[in-house]
């Protein structure tokens, strides 16, 4: 048999062995017996506690068991940064094994949504990864491994998911340590506890607020080329002048331009495109921003932005055109 096959057999079958464990003894796993053990390991307990985690993280434990324990044994700040550390070090190794062992073993459990993750990727990079962590779509364990399918760059993702990672981690870190100060009868137990409740409420608000803003109507300039290339393409309407839609950076094929000052005079040229959808194209954000508010005041329905503009585009390595 090929070593590199038996190689991937023996990561899925050890995989495999290690997540029916964690299920086996998920019951007994909690934050009271990881510091039990911890507690005598002295100046090591810090490293075997991410090392702890990176491991929980591969074989599937409850991460936030592990960020409860870390506030609780090592404070609110060096719990933080402990938990952040193991969660991104599993989080890597999953990743990892994913792309280069297991990756058949990830999209059988992944499903069909995978496809729905990479089309992400693919469109939004590390914006995506972003998203996906701060928004529970997929349940982390998991998530760590789909990813691994993905062609997103593996710093990215890293350094994405240690950024995004750390809201929840600090929220759930400070709740264990207000835990652990109010069973020592610490001192300002109830401010510590409320400030506790408080994280958390910010966080389980956190990803209301990330889709809220991601509906926002934008999109990027890979998202627009994948629907500038279906059956039905959007309008794009250019509203710069003309003589910066004839300029340096050109404009997108087929666009249709209409200056922002000129939307009111011209709208005759929009009425046969109320039920289609419209993308605007613009220097700026804010120029982009007042058409869009215009148009929908005109009782146009389906308006995005694209997102950076016409930079964007041609820095995306995406066709302009000069001609009129």
């Amino acid at each position: 048999m090929n070593p590199t096959r038996l190689s991937r057999i023996a990561l899925i079958a050890l995989l495999a062995l290690g997540i029916t464990l964690a299920i086996e003894q998920r019951d007994s796993f909690d934050a009271a017996s990881i510091e039990t053990w911890l507690d005598g390991y002295g100046t090591a307990a810090p490293l075997l506690f991410v090392l702890l985690y990176a491991l929980a993280t591969v074989f599937f434990f409850p991460g936030s068991v592990m960020t409860l324990a870390g506030g609780a044994l090592f404070g609110p700040a060096w719990g933080t940064l402990y938990s952040l550390s193991g969660a991104t070090l599993g989080a890597g190794i999953a990743f990892l094994m994913a792309r280069h062992m297991a990756g058949d073993w990830v999209a059988a459990k992944t499903g069909g949504r995978i496809k729905q993750l990479v089309d992400g990727v693919e469109q939004e990079g590390w914006r995506f990864v972003a998203f996906v962590r701060l928004v529970p779509l997929f349940p982390f364990n998991l998530l760590n491994y789909a990813l691994g399918l993905t062609r997103i760059r593996f710093s990215h993702y890293l350094v994405t998911s240690f950024i995004c990672m750390a809201p929840g981690g600090f929220a759930y870190t400070y709740l264990g340590y207000a835990g652990r100060e109010a069973i020592a009868g610490g001192e300002n137990t109830i401010q510590k506890g409320l400030l506790a409740l408080a994280l958390l409420a910010v966080v389980i608000f956190l990803p209301r607020l990330v889709q809220h803003l991601r509906s926002a109507k934008t999109l990027s300039s890979g998202q627009l080329k994948t629907l500038l290339e279906q059956a039905n393409p959007p309008l794009v309407l250019d509203v710069r002048d003309a003589e910066r839609y004839q300029g340096h950076h050109g404009h997108i094929g087929g666009a249709l331009n209409i200056p922002h000052d000129e939307i009111m005079p011209r709208i005759h040229r929009l009425d046969g495109h109320r039920n289609r959808t419209i993308v605007i194209v613009a220097d700026d954000a804010a120029a982009a921003t007042a058409s869009r508010q215009l148009l929908e005041q005109l009782g146009f329905d389906s308006i995005y932005l694209l997102e950076g503009g016409i930079r964007a585009w041609e820095e995306s390595g995406y066709p302009t055109e000069h001609s009129a």
